[in-house]
């Protein structure tokens, strides 16, 4: 069992605003194209694919690069965002990159 510090586990949960649901289906819109659409398990990116299985995961049950995952993950959203999160709009692409790990920036916190 890998110990996750409570700080890491809030901040994470505070930054990815999106249901497991809602990362899923974001995911699978992300990663289908005109030609084919990539099976369910292999959409979207491989970080998000991994906030997604973080998303699924009791906290006892996280791994090291688990951790690694969600402090990347942290880092990234909160290098785009203010400490406060208000919901803000921005270019597409840029809320997009942000949905892709889980965080919409519409949303509020």
């Amino acid at each position: 069992m890998h110990e996750i510090d409570d700080e890491l586990w809030d901040e994470f949960h505070r930054v990815v605003n999106m249901t497991s649901r809602e990362l899923a289906d974001w995911l699978r819109t992300r990663s289908a194209d005109d030609e084919d659409e990539a099976l369910p398990d292999q959409a979207g990116t491989p970080t998000g694919r991994h906030v997604l299985g973080i998303l699924g995961k009791r906290r006892t049950d996280l791994t090291a690069e688990d951790e690694r995952v969600m402090r990347s993950v942290v880092r990234r959203v909160e290098a785009e965002r203010r400490d406060d999160l208000e919901p803000v709009a921005g270019e597409a692409h840029w809320r997009h990159k942000l949905m892709s790990v889980g965080h919409d920036p519409l949303k509020p916190a």
